[in-house]
């Protein structure tokens, strides 16, 4: 065997072992990284990638932060398990500080999940207890079965998320979905419109992610909050993805001076450590009570000892502000560029969304990763950008110079003019 032979069949044989052994519910894997750094990642042939992706929003100090590791070592060299018939300091101390954070205050309450999943799955929990017939105290009150979700949003893929999850084509293989929930347009008067005494709760995102990085219509939080107080549901923000300082806020409700009765949050409270909450707010938090719901691994304190200590430092380095100036430098450089591919770009703080003139955004994501860049494509016109929230200059010129070869490797290989659009997807050219 050649030379040459041998090292393709090394660069191939962890794809093949990859399509042999793992479920197929992701596809092809891109790549296979072993170290990561910063916001620098190398793969199995020691290739550098700048990493402008963060594990989808999560890793918000970068790969291997000093203060990740040595939470991850102290704790896991101390205690990491002992189920929730017990407390732990770091479960209990995280607990007060996420509602110090998020403005809970006395009266909120905490429940800790694995996952963005397990959370929103609490949340579901949550406005069915709030919409069972006399509540959790009295049998006075009429039921409320709805629920409201707006359309195009991602709450997650299991079953009750699923159902919360306004995507007819990610749910059409798993029907029936657990009923009761409705989709709205992301307007404040289709919102007036369906809100009804009946209603239990309404599911938002501030900003949608997986639908392209769309925050909502200007105004809509506030409105959303003051139809739903005015008829009694609760209004329960998913901030999975905009949380822990992404977008220039602790969470980017606060954005809007608004309180909601629940919020969920994860990725990147946990650094790039699986930890999910569910904070409630005021009269919700009095909503469960023992048996309604439970995680054998949630709030484990190895989980919550290294999310704690990734918001210690989020704060001392003064991230969240970061967030916020970084965002606003990263968007005019995006805005900049003199590509024929690029629309505009929406977003805020590092959670950006590159909106494209053509449906090219996995030939851009491909292109960039020849060129060393980690990006992702939220759809088929969009290219989401999620980095560390440790970025700096350094990270962003070198960013823009990779962005910018890799849109110019698709722009070549396209004949664009401003009435044709491409029908297909062309290979990436290095």
């Amino acid at each position: 065997m050649s030379g040459v032979q041998e090292q393709t069949t090394a660069a191939t044989m962890w794809q093949e072992d990859a399509g042999r052994d793992l479920v197929r519910n992701a596809g092809d894997r891109m790549a296979l990284f072993v170290r990561g750094e910063g916001s620098s990642l190398w793969d199995a042939d020691g290739r550098r990638y700048l990493d402008f992706l963060g594990g989808i929003a999560v890793t918000s100090l970068g790969h291997a932060h000093p203060v990740f590791v040595d939470a991850v070592a102290r704790q896991a060299a101390t205690l990491s398990h002992v189920s929730n018939f017990f407390a732990t300091p770091p479960q209990l101390a995280l607990a007060a500080e996420l509602k110090r954070l998020t403005g809970a205050g006395d009266a909120g309450r905490v429940y800790f999940a694995n996952s963005g999943a397990e959370a929103n799955e609490a949340a579901f929990k949550l406005a069915r207890l709030h919409g069972a017939a006399g509540g959790a105290a009295d049998g006075a009150r009429a039921p409320r079965p709805r629920i409201l979700a707006l359309k195009d949003a991602f709450h997650g893929r299991t079953m009750g998320t699923l159902a919360l999850t306004g995507k007819p084509y990610m749910q059409a293989p798993f029907l029936p979905m657990v009923p009761g929930v409705e989709f709205l347009d992301s307007a404040v008067e289709a919102l007036e419109a369906a809100m009804g005494d009946d209603v239990a709760a309404l599911f938002v995102e501030p900003i949608k992610g997986e639908a392209g990085v769309v925050p909502l219509p200007e105004g809509y939080l506030a409105a959303a909050r003051e139809i739903t107080a005015r008829h009694g549901a609760l209004l329960i923000i998913d901030e999975i993805q905009t949380g822990a300082g992404r977008t220039g806020a602790w969470f980017a409700f606060q954005h809007e001076g608004i309180v909601p009765d629940a919020i969920t949050v994860a990725k990147g409270i946990g650094g790039g450590f699986p930890i999910g909450a569910l904070i409630t707010f005021g009269a919700a938090s009095d909503l469960f009570y023992p048996g309604t719901h439970g995680s054998t691994f949630g709030g484990n304190p190895l989980a919550t000892a290294t999310s704690l200590a990734v918001l210690g430092e989020i704060e001392r380095a003064g991230l969240v502000e970061n967030a916020a100036v970084r965002g606003v430098q990263l968007r005019a450089a995006i805005e900049s560029l003199a590509s024929p591919l690029i629309e505009g770009c929406r977003g805020r703080g590092l959670l950006l969304g590159v909106a494209l003139r053509h449906p090219v955004a996995g030939a851009v994501v491909a292109a960039a990763q020849q060129h060393g860049l980690i990006v992702n494509a939220a759809n088929d016109s969009t290219v989401r950008i999620a980095p560390a929230l440790t970025i700096g200059d350094v990270e962003i010129d070198e960013f823009v110079d990779l962005f910018a070869r890799a849109l110019s490797t698709v722009a070549d290989a396209l004949v664009l003019d401003d009435t044709e659009t491409p029908t297909s997807t062309p290979e990436a050219s290095a």
